[in-house]
């Protein structure tokens, strides 16, 4: 007996994910293994590993949400389904709440980036996360960097 998941059950755990990120954490037990790893360049240059399981991820929602609002999820490709894992790519578009540090725009902004994810799947729940989003992007649209791709300062 196989114990790859349904295509079907794939999409739909990740819609879930997609739900986690507009804050909604009604299934985030279900959905993350207690062993969860999230595998991320940080532009803090800490070790995204560090932590593992909800106790990683729910606290990263939580300061997005606290830093945007009115915010929605996009899949734009996917989700791609092989095997074990699942992939998409996504666009966030949400308006600024403010509080981010070296940003200058103001509350209200409108802000929209992409990413993508790449989910590994066991035992029906996510266990492993590999991103990549434009932060680059986001914080160009909330004045929070110069030069070429941001705004100059004064």
């Amino acid at each position: 007996m196989s114990t790859t998941l349904s295509i079907e059950r794939m999409g739909e755990l990740y819609g879930h994910w997609t739900a986690l990120w507009r804050g909604d954490f009604t299934r985030a037990g279900e959905i993350l293994d207690p062993g969860f790893v999230v595998h991320q360049a940080r532009p803090d240059g800490s070790d995204s590993e560090a932590v593992t399981g909800p106790a990683r991820l729910l606290p990263e929602i939580e300061q997005t949400m606290a830093a945007f609002g009115d915010i929605t999820v996009t899949v734009d490709l996917g989700p791609i389904v092989q095997g074990d894992l699942i992939a998409a790519r996504w666009t966030l578009r949400a308006r600024y709440a403010g509080g981010l540090d070296r940003a200058t725009a103001p509350v209200g902004t409108p802000v929209a980036f992409s990413g993508h994810d790449i989910l590994r799947v066991a035992g029906g729940r996510f266990v492993e996360y590999w991103t990549c989003t434009d932060v680059l992007a986001g914080l160009t649209q909330l004045g929070a960097v110069s030069g070429p791709n941001g705004p100059a300062r004064s």
